[in-house]
């Protein structure tokens, strides 16, 4: 019982260790060796400027939102608030779409994250020639569908709905 107590904590202080990514900028650079995280890049048929326009439209009405969990097991109970922040920066070169979630409640964090909860995605759009944008993404691999699917509505303008953010992760 001793060993398995030792090997949790050195599992915590090794996670106390590890820094979250404390901005977008950081998170980008983090994402492409991290584990359970993925890039994606595609080019849509309208100009960065409709595509900031929609971003700055669509995020904060869809994703300034909290969501609570619950689950109960026999052995387990967990009730879980989210807060999830989206941030909407535009430049001449590009513009930024973050998406930061916070929980309130339910999760213990192993190192402190930053102003307005841990980073979950990033999205950057950036001018082509011929009124066209580049879509980066920057995210988790895996359970974020959703998100990543109105992302990409709202940049084509083809879908202008909000994800179902209660199945998110």
């Amino acid at each position: 019982m001793q060993r398995i107590h030792a090997v949790v904590l050195a599992a915590a202080l090794l996670a106390a260790c590890v820094q979250m990514p404390q901005t977008a900028e950081e998170f980008r650079k983090a994402v492409p060796g991290a584990m359970m995280t993925k890039t994606e890049t595609y080019e849509v048929s309208r100009g960065m400027k409709d595509v900031a326009a929609t971003f700055r439209r669509k995020a904060p009405e869809c994703l300034n939102i909290a969501v609570r969990t619950v689950s109960q097991t026999t052995t387990s109970y967990q009730n879980i608030l989210t807060e999830y922040k989206p941030t909407v920066v535009v430049t001449a070169e590009r513009a930024e779409l973050h998406v930061q979630q916070h929980h309130k409640t339910g999760v213990i964090y192993p190192s402190k994250p930053p102003e307005g909860g841990t980073y979950i995605m990033v999205a950057d759009a950036y001018p082509l020639p011929g009124n066209r944008t580049r879509i980066q993404l920057y995210g988790p691999s895996k359970g974020y569908d959703m998100l990543y699917r109105a992302i990409r509505g709202w940049a084509t303008g083809d879908n202008l709905g909000c994800p179902d953010m209660t199945k998110i992760g």
